[in-house]
Protein backbone atom coordinates (compact mmCIF):
# COMPACT_ATOMS: atom_id res chain seq x y z
CA UNK A 1 0.00 0.00 0.00
CA UNK A 2 1.45 3.38 -0.94
CA UNK A 3 2.27 5.71 1.93
CA UNK A 4 -0.12 8.44 0.80
CA UNK A 5 -2.87 6.25 -0.63
CA UNK A 6 -6.36 7.18 0.63
CA UNK A 7 -6.67 3.94 2.59
CA UNK A 8 -3.34 4.36 4.40
CA UNK A 9 -3.72 5.18 8.12
CA UNK A 10 -1.07 7.91 7.74
CA UNK A 11 -2.54 9.36 4.55
CA UNK A 12 -3.02 13.09 4.40
CA UNK A 13 -5.64 14.76 2.24
CA UNK A 14 -4.30 16.61 -0.79
CA UNK A 15 -3.42 20.27 -0.18
CA UNK A 16 -6.58 22.36 0.06
CA UNK A 17 -8.80 19.32 0.66
CA UNK A 18 -10.69 18.93 3.94
CA UNK A 19 -9.95 16.19 6.44
CA UNK A 20 -12.68 13.56 6.50
CA UNK A 21 -15.23 14.15 9.27
CA UNK A 22 -14.45 11.87 12.16
CA UNK A 23 -16.45 11.73 15.36
CA UNK A 24 -13.93 12.40 18.12
CA UNK A 25 -16.31 13.73 20.75
CA UNK A 26 -15.71 10.53 22.67
CA UNK A 27 -12.28 11.85 23.64
CA UNK A 28 -13.94 14.55 25.75
CA UNK A 29 -16.71 12.45 27.27
CA UNK A 30 -15.32 8.98 27.97
CA UNK A 31 -15.58 7.61 31.51
CA UNK A 32 -11.90 8.06 32.39
CA UNK A 33 -11.96 11.74 31.46
CA UNK A 34 -15.20 12.31 33.39
CA UNK A 35 -13.76 10.56 36.43
CA UNK A 36 -10.64 12.71 36.20
CA UNK A 37 -12.66 15.93 35.97
CA UNK A 38 -14.88 14.84 38.86
CA UNK A 39 -11.86 14.02 41.02
CA UNK A 40 -10.16 17.36 40.28
CA UNK A 41 -13.40 19.22 41.06
CA UNK A 42 -13.90 17.28 44.29
CA UNK A 43 -10.29 17.77 45.44
CA UNK A 44 -10.41 21.50 44.62
CA UNK A 45 -13.58 21.87 46.69
CA UNK A 46 -12.04 19.94 49.60
CA UNK A 47 -8.95 22.17 49.55
CA UNK A 48 -11.16 25.28 49.36
CA UNK A 49 -13.14 24.13 52.40
CA UNK A 50 -9.94 23.34 54.28
CA UNK A 51 -8.57 26.80 53.54
CA UNK A 52 -11.58 28.31 55.31
CA UNK A 53 -11.71 25.88 58.25
CA UNK A 54 -10.92 27.75 61.49
CA UNK A 55 -9.60 24.52 63.04
CA UNK A 56 -6.76 24.33 60.50
CA UNK A 57 -3.57 25.97 61.78
CA UNK A 58 -3.38 29.46 60.25
CA UNK A 59 -0.15 28.89 58.32
CA UNK A 60 -1.62 25.79 56.65
CA UNK A 61 -4.90 27.56 55.98
CA UNK A 62 -2.99 30.40 54.30
CA UNK A 63 -1.05 27.93 52.15
CA UNK A 64 -4.29 26.26 51.06
CA UNK A 65 -5.97 29.63 50.40
CA UNK A 66 -3.05 30.67 48.15
CA UNK A 67 -3.25 27.37 46.22
CA UNK A 68 0.14 26.26 47.55
CA UNK A 69 -1.38 23.00 48.74
CA UNK A 70 -2.31 20.87 45.77
CA UNK A 71 -4.04 17.59 45.11
CA UNK A 72 -0.57 16.00 45.20
CA UNK A 73 -0.23 17.04 48.86
CA UNK A 74 -3.59 15.45 49.52
CA UNK A 75 -1.90 12.12 48.70
CA UNK A 76 -0.13 12.31 52.03
CA UNK A 77 -3.36 13.23 53.79
CA UNK A 78 -5.15 10.31 52.15
CA UNK A 79 -2.46 7.67 52.41
CA UNK A 80 -0.26 8.24 55.45
CA UNK A 81 -1.35 5.83 58.19
CA UNK A 82 -2.11 7.53 61.49
CA UNK A 83 0.55 5.38 63.19
CA UNK A 84 3.10 6.45 60.54
CA UNK A 85 4.68 4.79 57.53
CA UNK A 86 8.01 4.18 55.93
CA UNK A 87 8.43 6.40 52.88
CA UNK A 88 8.54 3.39 50.55
CA UNK A 89 5.21 2.07 51.85
CA UNK A 90 3.60 5.52 51.68
CA UNK A 91 4.75 6.03 48.09
CA UNK A 92 3.50 2.60 47.06
CA UNK A 93 0.08 3.14 48.61
CA UNK A 94 -0.22 6.56 46.93
CA UNK A 95 0.88 5.16 43.57
CA UNK A 96 3.89 7.48 43.38
CA UNK A 97 7.62 7.02 43.03
CA UNK A 98 9.65 7.10 46.21
CA UNK A 99 11.45 10.22 44.95
CA UNK A 100 8.20 12.11 44.23
CA UNK A 101 6.81 11.17 47.63
CA UNK A 102 10.06 12.22 49.32
CA UNK A 103 9.65 15.69 47.75
CA UNK A 104 6.07 15.93 49.05
CA UNK A 105 7.14 14.76 52.50
CA UNK A 106 9.93 17.39 52.49
CA UNK A 107 7.37 20.13 51.78
CA UNK A 108 4.90 18.80 54.33
CA UNK A 109 7.67 18.55 56.90
CA UNK A 110 8.65 22.18 56.24
CA UNK A 111 5.00 23.17 56.74
CA UNK A 112 4.81 21.28 60.03
CA UNK A 113 2.34 18.62 58.82
CA UNK A 114 4.64 15.63 59.23
CA UNK A 115 7.87 14.67 60.89
CA UNK A 116 10.42 11.96 60.21
CA UNK A 117 11.61 9.83 63.08
CA UNK A 118 13.61 6.68 63.61
CA UNK A 119 11.89 3.40 62.79
CA UNK A 120 12.05 1.25 65.92
CA UNK A 121 11.95 -1.93 63.81
CA UNK A 122 14.71 -0.96 61.37
CA UNK A 123 17.53 1.35 62.44
CA UNK A 124 18.30 2.16 58.79
CA UNK A 125 14.77 3.38 58.06
CA UNK A 126 12.75 6.41 59.07
CA UNK A 127 9.02 6.69 59.61
CA UNK A 128 6.87 9.58 58.46
CA UNK A 129 4.27 10.61 61.04
CA UNK A 130 1.71 13.35 61.34
CA UNK A 131 2.50 16.15 63.80
CA UNK A 132 -0.21 17.64 66.03
CA UNK A 133 -0.82 20.22 63.27
CA UNK A 134 -0.89 17.38 60.76
CA UNK A 135 -3.57 15.58 62.76
CA UNK A 136 -5.61 18.82 62.85
CA UNK A 137 -5.14 18.93 59.05
CA UNK A 138 -6.41 15.34 58.76
CA UNK A 139 -9.51 16.23 60.79
CA UNK A 140 -10.10 19.28 58.59
CA UNK A 141 -9.70 17.02 55.56
CA UNK A 142 -12.30 14.64 56.97
CA UNK A 143 -14.70 17.52 57.65
CA UNK A 144 -14.16 18.93 54.15
CA UNK A 145 -14.66 15.54 52.48
CA UNK A 146 -17.88 15.06 54.43
CA UNK A 147 -19.15 18.47 53.33
CA UNK A 148 -18.06 17.99 49.70
CA UNK A 149 -19.78 14.59 49.62
CA UNK A 150 -22.93 16.25 51.00
CA UNK A 151 -22.74 18.89 48.28
CA UNK A 152 -22.34 16.16 45.66
CA UNK A 153 -25.43 14.37 47.02
CA UNK A 154 -27.41 17.61 46.95
CA UNK A 155 -26.33 18.36 43.37
CA UNK A 156 -27.00 14.96 41.80
CA UNK A 157 -29.63 13.66 44.22
CA UNK A 158 -29.30 10.97 46.86
CA UNK A 159 -30.24 8.07 44.56
CA UNK A 160 -27.66 8.96 41.91
CA UNK A 161 -25.03 9.65 44.57
CA UNK A 162 -25.62 6.22 46.10
CA UNK A 163 -25.42 4.48 42.72
CA UNK A 164 -22.22 6.38 41.85
CA UNK A 165 -20.62 5.46 45.19
CA UNK A 166 -21.60 1.78 44.85
CA UNK A 167 -20.42 1.69 41.23
CA UNK A 168 -17.07 3.34 41.99
CA UNK A 169 -16.50 1.06 44.98
CA UNK A 170 -17.23 -2.00 42.82
CA UNK A 171 -14.98 -0.71 40.03
CA UNK A 172 -12.17 0.15 42.46
CA UNK A 173 -12.62 -3.24 44.12
CA UNK A 174 -10.18 -4.61 41.57
CA UNK A 175 -7.52 -2.88 43.65
CA UNK A 176 -8.70 -4.26 46.98
CA UNK A 177 -5.32 -3.65 48.65
CA UNK A 178 -5.66 0.15 48.81
CA UNK A 179 -9.42 0.00 49.31
CA UNK A 180 -8.98 -2.21 52.39
CA UNK A 181 -6.11 -0.03 53.64
CA UNK A 182 -8.33 3.04 53.36
CA UNK A 183 -11.06 1.42 55.42
CA UNK A 184 -8.66 0.51 58.22
CA UNK A 185 -7.43 4.07 58.70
Amino acid sequence: MAENSPSSPTAHPPPGAAWPRVDDGWRQTHLGRLLGHAMRRFDARVLQLMAHNVEVPLALSNLAARDQVTAAHVHITRHLALQGDRLTDLAQRAGMTKQAMANLVDQCEAWGLVTREADLLDARARRVRFTANGLAWVQAFRDAVTQAEGEFRAEVGPDVATVVAIGLEAYAGGDAQWLAAGRRE
